[in-house]
C-alpha cells in the first residue's frame, strides 16, 4: 500500500459509503469476531495505541 491511512481517512471513507456509527461498531464486531488476530494488525497498521485498541476490540466483543 501506499501512504498510510489514518482512522480518520478510514472512517471517512466508511461514512462516504453511507455506513454510521452502529454500521461501523457491526463490521467491528464481525471483524473481530472472524478474524481476531487480523483486526488486531489492522487497529495496529492504524497507528493505534495499545489502550485504544483494547478499547476497540473489547466494544466490538460487546
Amino acid at each position: 500500500m501506499g501512504a498510510k491511512m489514518t482512522v480518520e481517512d478510514f472512517t471517512q471513507l466508511f461514512r462516504e459509503i453511507g455506513l454510521d456509527e452502529a454500521a461501523m461498531l457491526k463490521w467491528h464486531a464481525l471483524f473481530e469476531r472472524r478474524h481476531p488476530d487480523g483486526h488486531q494488525s489492522f487497529l495496529e497498521w492504524l497507528g493505534l495505541d495499545a489502550a485504544k485498541i483494547e478499547q476497540v476490540r473489547a466494544r466490538s466483543r460487546g
